[in-house]
């Protein structure tokens, strides 16, 4: 008799976002994202940190302050991330699992790309004008977007 407690896909994938979430160096906000393709391949992964050769200890971490003083000019998106990181040439179809719902900005990219799927953990935001923007242009442009439901399943892992 097979095993019947295996991860389901939802749950596989949005705990690979959260995983990736964890290399994150944000003090405050830690952001995973997996691309994965119509036929459950993973694609791509990616969390918020800074561009390469930007040093994460060098440029600021803070939420307030002067713009130039805080992470928000600087740090690039995990759902970005995830796009720029992968290798391949068509995304046409595929679907993004990420802990937070995506910002405009990471919102067009995601859109064009092709990518015709978005499963979100958390909205913690939802109220924002970025966030009502990124449901706007997704609607309009026909891209589905759904919460992640979470099935309560813990899984210890020992690194």
């Amino acid at each position: 008799m097979k095993k019947q407690d295996y991860l389901k896909w939802d749950e596989y994938f949005m705990g690979i976002a959260l995983l990736s979430a964890e290399r994150s160096k944000d003090p405050q906000t830690c952001v995973g994202a997996c691309i994965v393709s119509q036929s459950n391949k993973i694609l791509s992964v990616g969390y918020n940190g800074m561009p390469i050769g930007c040093s994460d200890d060098e440029f600021p971490w803070d939420r307030e302050g002067a713009p130039l003083e805080t992470k928000y000019l600087y740090v690039c998106h995990a759902e970005l991330n995830a796009l720029l990181n992968y290798t391949g040439t068509d995304l046409s179809g595929s679907r993004i699992y990420t802990t937070l719902f995506p910002c405009n900005e990471c919102t067009k990219a995601i859109i064009q790309s092709g990518i015709k799927e978005i499963i979100y953990l958390s909205d913690k935001y939802s109220d924002t004008d970025s966030t009502v923007a990124s449901k706007t242009m997704l609607r309009a442009s026909g891209i589905s977007f759904r919460a992640y439901n979470p099935s309560g399943k813990e899984i210890n892992l020992t690194l």
